[in-house]
């Protein structure tokens, strides 16, 4: 990373060069509150939302699909660009980003698995169980999207590329 002081020629320009981790932080803030609110309805409160345990099972396993849909369009269309310049995002990379996605989707399954019994067998649903399972994934999620996002802060990509290389990445 380079150590002088990234600068901008207008405010204008800085937002340009921000877009893409604007952007990012939106999705990531759906992910966050997503998760938050699943967290929150495991005690069985999911019912005061008007939805069965079923439905609720249903939003868990769209949360995955969602964001297994979403590393899945990063590792491929956008870490391979920011690769060229920041390490971290190369798929090879020791504890960069493609690891933390590999970390969250084992614990993805671990969660999945849990919400295939209790679909097969609904009497054996656990809200300690469910906690648990969502706690695992908690810390390493969270800690992950908001590494992802200061790292393709403008400040941190202009040093490396060019402001139309950012601006395609973020079409």
């Amino acid at each position: 990373m380079s150590s002088r002081k990234v600068t901008y020629a207008s405010p204008e320009e800085e937002m340009r060069w921000n877009s893409l981790s604007e952007r990012m932080t939106a999705f990531h803030n759906w992910f966050k509150e997503e998760y938050r609110t699943i967290y929150a309805s495991a005690d069985g409160s999911f019912t005061k939302r008007g939805l069965s345990l079923q439905r609720y099972l249903d939003t868990i396993v769209a949360f995955n699909s969602h964001l297994h849909a979403h590393h899945t369009t990063e590792e491929r269309l956008v870490f391979p660009i920011l690769a060229t310049g920041i390490p971290k995002f190369a798929r090879n990379a020791r504890d960069g980003h493609v690891d933390s996605h590999r970390v969250i989707h084992d614990a993805l399954q671990s969660l999945l698995r849990h919400v295939a019994k209790w679909r097969k067998d609904p009497t054996t649903y656990s809200p300690t169980e469910m906690k648990a399972a969502l706690e695992k994934l908690a810390g390493v999620r969270f800690e992950h999207l908001d590494q992802e996002v200061e790292d393709i802060r403008g400040d941190k990509l202009k040093p490396y590329f060019t402001l139309e290389e950012i601006e395609r990445i973020g079409r």
